[in-house]
């Protein structure tokens, strides 16, 4: 079957693909016996299929040329993918510990085959919510952000390298623009993507909206934002884009990668951290009251 234009793959259409791609096949051991496969794609975006046979297994991710949550209403770039792609190979180099290895990137199809994290990986989102603790997270993540900020910054690489590399990533303004609007904008003024539990924060939410002097801040933040190429960001990492188990530490789905201020990334994850901080309480149960670690500090 030849993929010379794009479109959306189903299983069926996944498996004539995989066989017209030795780089694919190859980690399945060109056999199909037994090949499974399941759409798991829980996000807004794209279509993420986990393959699994017996020799091999490796995961599929498909940009969709709207946004998957939304619909074809609100259309969204392919070349995200592309994007991405670079950023996981990249990041990948610097960390490799922390990153999935990609196999293969198709631009026209815009996808991109990369490993498998099998279980007992799970993101870590749900694993703060379950009441687990990873001991190594913190360890691993600043591992993860000193290395892929640090290198591909000025600090380390030469201004020509730098000056390259940003030109590069210029091209995925339409994922940077639907960051200021979503993070810079929206929260800050009426909007119909702005959701909270109403009524009985109604007045928070317009406190916010009234506050001008916060709207200053946010707006130096958002300057911030466009303006100060520093380093290759991740863009998006939030506790849903690092997939975990008590050992293991992976950061996925980069993206909205671009040249960005480091404390983006830094502020993102510490951001993410504190919420499910004070969301524990509401995840309490009989089996896990979420008090011993906090025990144990005090003893």
């Amino acid at each position: 079957m030849a993929f010379s234009e794009f479109r959306p793959l189903d299983e069926n259409s996944l498996i004539e693909y995989i066989k017209a791609t030795p780089s694919l096949s190859s980690k399945i051991g060109h056999n199909y016996d037994g090949l499974k496969i399941k759409e798991v794609g829980d996000g807004n975006l794209n279509f993420v299929y986990i393959i699994v046979a017996p020799s091999g297994s490796f995961v599929i991710k498909q940009a969709l040329p709207y946004m998957r949550c939304i619909g074809e209403s609100w259309p969204m770039t392919k070349e995200r993918a592309y994007f991405e792609a670079v950023a996981l190979k990249q990041h990948g180099g610097l960390c490799p510990e922390h990153v999935p290895e990609v196999y293969h990137f198709d631009r026209t199809m815009s996808l991109i085959g990369m490993r498998y994290l099998e279980p007992p990986h799970i993101i870590l989102r749900k694993g703060l919510i379950a009441g687990i603790e990873y001991p190594l997270l913190a360890e691993h993540m600043s591992e993860y952000m000193a290395k892929t900020l640090f290198c591909t910054s000025l600090l380390y690489r030469s201004t020509t390298e730098h000056k390259r590399a940003v030109v590069e990533f210029c091209g995925n303004v339409e994922l940077c623009r639907l960051t200021e609007q979503v993070v810079f904008s929206d929260p800050y003024k009426v909007s119909e993507y702005n959701h909270w539990t109403s009524p009985y924060l109604d007045r928070d939410a317009e406190t916010i909206r009234e506050d001008y002097l916060l709207k200053i801040e946010v707006a130096e933040l958002k300057s911030k934002f466009c303006e100060r190429a520093q380093a290759l960001i991740h863009g998006d990492l939030h506790t849903s884009s690092v997939m975990v188990t008590p050992d293991s530490t992976q950061v996925i789905d980069p993206e909205f990668a671009f040249y960005g201020p480091m404390g983006f990334d830094i502020g993102a994850f510490i951001g993410n951290l504190i919420l499910a901080f004070f969301a524990q309480d509401g995840h309490a149960g009989q089996g896990n009251d979420r008090k011993e670690s906090t025990r144990e500090r005090k003893e």
